[in-house]
Formats: C-alpha cells, sequence, structure tokens
C-alpha cells in the first residue's frame, strides 16, 4: 500500500511565533543564540536572567535563528531545557514553530525546519541590508510542500531522533573524558 502525502502549508502544520506571557523582571532561562550549535537539535547551554523582552517559547518548539549568518551557520534547535508549563525566552532574532496538536509531531517538525526545503525558502526569503537580512516569516507560514501523516511522522522521527540521542551521548562521553 502507497501512503500518500498532502501539500499543506506550514502555516497550517505549526503555530509560527505563537504568542506566550512572560512578565518583565521575571526570572526565566534564556537562550542566547550564541548559545546554539550550529546543526545541533539540543541546547547545550542557558543563562537564568530577568526577562526584559525577547522571544518566548515552551519546551518542544523549534528556535531557528531568521538572522544572517546565524540561519545559514544552522542555528536551530528544539527547546528542551524548561520544565513543564515553563517559558524560556531568547533573541527576538528566532522564529519559533509549535507543532499542532494531533496534526504534527514535534519532533518531525524539527527535522523539517532543518531540511534543505524549509532552509532554502528561509534563506531565499532574505530583506535587508547585506549584513542584517532577516527571513520574511511571513513567506516561511505559506510555503507549501509534501507533509505526511502524523502516524508517519512519528517513525520518521523516530530514527532520526535515534541518531540525534546518540549523537548526545557521544558529546557528552567527549567532554567527561577531556575533564
Amino acid at each position: 500500500m502507497k501512503c500518500k502525502w498532502e501539500i499543506k502549508r506550514i502555516a497550517d502544520i505549526a503555530y509560527i511565533n505563537p504568542r506566550e506571557k512572560l512578565s518583565k523582571g521575571t526570572l526565566a532561562k534564556k537562550v542566547a543564540m550564541d548559545k546554539l550549535q550550529p546543526f545541533c537539535r539540543d541546547i547545550p547551554k542557558y543563562e537564568l536572567c530577568e526577562y526584559s523582552g525577547g522571544t518566548k517559547f515552551r519546551n518542544g518548539d523549534i528556535i531557528m535563528a531568521r538572522i544572517t549568518p546565524c540561519l545559514e551557520n544552522g542555528k536551530t534547535a528544539m527547546v528542551n531545557i524548561l520544565e513543564n508549563n515553563e517559558i524560556g525566552f531568547g533573541s527576538t532574532e528566532y522564529i519559533v514553530f509549535r507543532a499542532r496538536e494531533n496534526l504534527t509531531d514535534a519532533n518531525f517538525l524539527y527535522y523539517l525546519v532543518t531540511s534543505p526545503l524549509i532552509r532554502e525558502a528561509a534563506i531565499k526569503s532574505m530583506v535587508g541590508s547585506s549584513g542584517r537580512q532577516r527571513v520574511q516569516t511571513d513567506v516561511l507560514a505559506e510555503l507549501e510542500l509534501p507533509i505526511p501523516s502524523l502516524k508517519e511522522q512519528r517513525q520518521i522521527s523516530d530514527i532520526l531522533s535515534t541518531i540525534d540521542d546518540k549523537i548526545y551521548i557521544n558529546n557528552k562521553i567527549n567532554k567527561n573524558l577531556a575533564a
């Protein structure tokens, strides 16, 4: 039996820059752009700071750099450093993607966002002065791609997550050996 993938807009499978409440002065986990590692799913470091502004997110959200050269350098991660119902924040230069419940698998969405299908479209949509170009979020929202069923998304992301989990463990072992 052949599976059929449906053509869907990114805005149909993900919330883009979903609204979150975080009061100014609240102590929260901050993920600065320099904390993200190129082409690395996990966030290696964060700091505890008073919120004074920036992009807000929850666990399971995907944060993608929207400014040059950070996007081209692969600065995209899946948020996994927060407690349940905790809100973190980071650079205003992030685009946040959140999976739509019962429609999109968060892990699959991460791999889709990091794929050339979305990254290349994001890079092509950049506007602004040469040193400070930014992705046009509305262009990404309207991007149409073939999307598998939720079951297939989970099967795909399970395979890719297993590889990323192994990379994470190997990096941890290497850090322990270096210490």
